[in-house]
């Protein structure tokens, strides 16, 4: 600083502050290790933190790439509220006012069944988030709509786990650290980084188990980048469950299954044998591709390899038949005698105490929710949330509990669900829309207020979610790296101020005040914060609020073990009847709605007219639509291109680059091509998450454009799994021609 003071000259200069912040990474399930470069309060760069126990030093492109987002020049920081004109900016007290007005009125006129709440993926990164969506939805009247991502890529997994298990939240995973065979469906981990398995450097832990003498084989349409790695079996898509019921048919024929230890973890087996006794491997290879010796063989070494697992992932879940290819994902791992055995597919609880009773209160609770059907379609409540692809139909459609106002937090579903244009579409008529958001993309554009959300780095956070995936049981937590942009807030935050203006409508609200003020008499501020401490606390490793010296709490996490904290060196099995909600405490095989999916699976047939079968896939540099505005991850003149096979290319007379029309019985779209020997033939991948269509100031992404694949899926109720809600989003048939 140079100042002139009549005939003096002072200068002072102020040196620049720098820090370096351990946290970590929030984009994706591995939650690597990161640290985070501030200078002057502002974030400047992201590198990876090479003391984490379990990332050692990696994070991928977008985790070092995501400094571009949170300071990207076309994030929303200050309320927007949407004119004919446009967005302007207005002030909170403004925003909030108008909302709870119009909300006010909504509610009185028509009831809680008139407000729907949308939760996005990113939100399951934030506890404060989740609790936030929940609370308030769930405040607002037992009748109103909640809606998450989970529809687009796990209510069945979830689904499957509370049939078999009695809770949804009992969700086995790969003992990736022992195991000596991994079958790997419908996953790519290389690039997703895992899913419903937390486990930083995958790839690495992988190669283990074939350097131990392993093996990993991955069964996909797609000779992914996890395929190029290890051993790929490929498969039509959409036939996992006629693959698994061939696998249990030999286990079954060829006495290869333990009767005795089985019938000691389940109830059900005779069912579930006669159940699968028709699916021979010469019955299943015409439509699943896979020709009977692999069948057997690997039947044979999945039920004589001491240690071995099988799992799944979204390409698994998002078929025509998700719910019941996860039960039979988890019935293989039954029959062949391991679950819940080191090395097979087990539990990674968090061992809190009386983790056993609250399951089965959990389970009881969730299971009667699931008896309620969606007002449209009469799908069943999937963990209390109702299908993501008929929300515009719930929207548009007259009569009792018809949506009138709209929230949609951390989400993009115009580029998300089924058939994103007749969502756009549904969101003009209605009476008052709401997002929590820092973009201004596809969704929010509709919207008639933007409320600008942190980002990762500027709130503290545990990773709720996803302690029950971790392959190495592990604990870290973070405070905020910086403060806020502009005028951003929590979303707790945000509901909270918003719920305190609906008291009078909202009778939750009214006792959640009288609580707030009750506990302020004694200085307490009622926060998630409060209930992560205690989770921890009375956890595997937590110090049992004082009674285990050297324990964990949330706040020990954040200050003394900075870089996480190891709680053991392996999952613990023989938690079964830990994990069972069912009073029985064993696995519950015998479900009539699992027979009634496989009566379908036999009498499903290809539409005449679609030759291919389109899948989705997931590309290194994206994540799903809302990081494509990033430099970083958008050098090289990126674009969109699907993946066709050479044979499929040659008769279509069309080579790299070349645009293809893509039609299916629900839509169309245009897209640019790349032959390829790894796929198999008869499939056609696209990349989702593009089709940015030049809203808001999403600028790098709008240039970037793309095809919306989702414009290909249906919307309609008949199309909607019918046991979890789930979106049927790969092996849809389609027809493919020059464009």
């Amino acid at each position: 600083m140079y100042r002139n003071c009549n005939s003096y000259s002072i200068v002072v200069w102020v040196a620049s502050v720098t820090e370096h912040k351990t946290t970590f990474c929030r984009i994706c399930e591995p939650l690597c290790g990161m640290v985070a470069t501030v200078e002057d309060g502002r974030l400047v760069s992201l590198r990876p933190d090479k003391d984490h126990p379990l990332s050692s030093g990696f994070a991928c492109q977008k985790g070092i790439a995501f400094t571009e987002v949170h300071n990207d020049p076309d994030r929303v920081t200050a309320p927007l509220r949407r004119t004919p004109t446009g967005f302007e900016p207005v002030s909170w007290d403004e925003a909030l006012t108008d909302i709870a007005q119009r909300l006010t009125g909504i509610l009185h006129a028509h009831g809680s069944g008139a407000v729907g709440w949308y939760m996005g993926n990113p939100a399951a990164f934030s506890y404060a988030h989740t609790f936030a969506a929940l609370m308030f939805i769930k405040g607002i009247g037992r009748d109103s709509h909640y809606f998450t991502a989970s529809s687009q890529d796990t209510n069945s997994r979830l689904i499957a786990s509370q049939l078999l298990y009695g809770v949804p939240t009992s969700t086995p995973i790969p003992d990736l650290n022992r195991t000596d065979l991994l079958v790997m469906m419908g996953a790519n981990p290389v690039v997703s980084h895992g899913s419903f398995l937390t486990a930083p450097r995958i790839k690495d832990r992988m190669q283990d188990i074939v350097k131990r003498g392993g093996r990993v084989v991955v069964v996909d349409p797609r000779r992914t980048e996890t395929a190029a790695a290890f051993e790929w079996l490929g498969l039509v898509p959409d036939t996992d469950a006629y693959l698994l019921l061939s696998l249990l048919q030999v286990m079954f024929a060829d006495g290869l299954v333990d009767y005795a230890q089985v019938s000691r973890q389940a109830d059900g087996t005779e069912w579930l044998r006669a159940l699968c006794e028709p699916f021979t491997p010469e019955t299943t290879a015409e439509h699943t591709g896979v020709d009977p010796d692999s069948v057997r063989s690997l039947a044979h070494e999945l039920a004589r390899t001491p240690r071995a697992a099988v799992y799944g992932r979204l390409g698994t879940c998002v078929g025509r038949y998700g719910t019941l290819t996860a039960y039979l994902i988890d019935a293989v791992n039954l029959v062949a005698g391991n679950l819940d055995v080191p090395g097979g597919s087990v539990f990674g609880l968090m061992h809190t105490i009386g983790q056993r009773w609250q399951n089965t209160v959990m389970g009881f609770a969730l299971r009667r929710s699931y008896r309620r059907r969606s007002r449209v379609g009469g799908i069943p409540n999937a963990i209390t949330s109702e299908p993501a692809a008929l929300m515009a139909k719930e929207i548009t459609t007259p009569g009792d509990r018809q949506i009138k106002a709209m929230f949609v937090s951390a989400g993009n579903p115009v580029l998300s669900v089924p058939n994103g244009e007749e969502l756009e579409a549904a969101f003009e008529q209605l009476d008052l829309s709401v997002a929590l958001d820092f973009y201004v993309t596809e969704t929010t554009a509709r919207c008639d207020y933007i409320l600008p959300v942190t980002t990762m780095y500027e709130r503290d956070d545990f990773p709720f979610t996803f302690q029950a995936f971790q392959a190495t049981p592990f604990r870290q937590a973070t405070g905020a790296v910086v403060a806020p942009a502009g005028q951003a807030r929590g979303e707790w935050d945000i509901v909270e101020d918003l719920a305190a203006r609906l008291t009078g409508v909202a009778p939750a609200f009214r006792a959640l005040s009288a609580a707030r003020k009750s506990l302020g008499v004694f200085g307490v501020r009622l926060t998630p914060r409060m209930l992560i401490d205690g989770l921890i606390r009375m956890s595997q490793g937590g110090d049992r609020f004082g009674l285990r010296r050297g324990g964990l709490s949330l706040r020990r996490l954040t200050d003394e073990h900075p870089h996480g904290a190891v709680v053991a060196t392996h999952i613990r099995t023989g938690v079964l009847r830990d994990a069972v909600a069912y009073l029985s405490r064993r696995v519950r095989l015998v479900h009539p709605a699992i027979a009634a999916e496989v009566d379908k699976l036999t009498r499903d047939t290809h539409p005449a007219g679609y030759p291919l079968r389109m899948i989705g896939m997931r590309e290194p540099r994206s994540e799903n639509s809302w990081m494509h505005n990033s430099p970083l991850l958008m050098r090289g003149e990126r674009v969109q291109r699907a993946l066709i096979h050479l044979d499929d290319a040659a008769d279509l007379q069309v080579s790299e680059g070349d645009l293809v029309r893509v039609s299916s019985p629900y839509g169309e779209i245009t897209i640019g091509v790349t032959p390829t020997k790894d796929l198999m033939a008869g499939v056609i991948a696209v990349p989702h998450g593009w089709g940015h269509k030049g809203t808001g100031t999403w600028r790098l992404a709008n240039e970037a454009g793309g095809a919306n694949v989702n414009q290909l899926t249906s919307s309609e109720p008949q199309d909607v799994e019918s046991l979890s809600g789930m979106a049927w989003l790969t092996g849809v048939p389609v027809r493919v021609e020059r464009a």
